[in-house]
């Protein structure tokens, strides 16, 4: 068994969570917030047998789209100033950030 955990953009969520669910899967969703850029993100946590672990992860890649996007940097707060970049800049966000973990148990109730 293995458990899956898929931390994927707000914007693939439901694109995602519709893929697991007619492949089968069940899924837990979390709602999680990235440290980097702050912004909205959902966790899966997927249990799953080893065999299905590569359908898992080709459905998450099918699913979650790397892109780009302007973001207004945050100010430092009782940091460094000079490293503080007073204009928006561009940055890639989504896709999707995958840990697959070996569990020795999975009890559905």
């Amino acid at each position: 068994m293995k458990l899956i955990v898929a931390v994927v953009q707000d914007q693939d969520s439901n694109r995602l969570s519709n893929a697991l669910t007619k492949a089968k899967f069940r899924a837990t969703k979390l709602a999680s917030t990235g440290g980097f850029l702050r912004s909205g993100n959902t966790t899966f946590l997927i249990g799953t047998d080893d065999a299905l672990v590569a359908s898992a992860l080709e459905l998450i890649r099918d699913n979650c789209r790397a892109r780009e996007q302007m973001v207004a940097p945050v100010s430092p707060m009782g940091g460094n100033a000079d490293s503080y970049i007073p204009y928006p800049v561009e940055v890639e966000v989504g896709g999707a950030t995958v840990f697959v973990l070996p569990i020795e148990q999975f009890h559905h109730f």
